[in-house]
């Protein structure tokens, strides 16, 4: 994962307000998709992107798709940015 990918994830709207979600908690994409009131096309698509970065994974049980933040990669941004700031 590139700084440049997960900044460009995090540049749209839809993405953040997606990660917002999965911070409460793994999530499948069906509940996800009518939870935050978009079509599963419009979901896959900022998924893919999301999962692309490295900041989401998905577990797969049974026919359903769970997805869950990745705090990893959230943590490696963090140091990125701090190192901007000389920290």
């Amino acid at each position: 994962m590139t700084i440049s990918a997960i900044l460009d994830a995090l540049a749209d709207d839809n993405r953040r307000r997606i990660l917002f979600k999965l911070k409460e908690g793994k999530i499948s994409s069906g509940d996800l998709a009518a939870n935050l009131r978009v079509s599963p096309q419009a979901l896959s698509y900022h998924l893919a992107k999301l999962k692309q970065a490295g900041l989401i994974y998905e577990t797969k049980w049974k026919n359903f798709i769970y997805y869950e933040l990745n705090l990893t990669i959230l943590n490696e941004l963090i140091f990125w940015l701090n190192s901007l700031r000389g920290e």
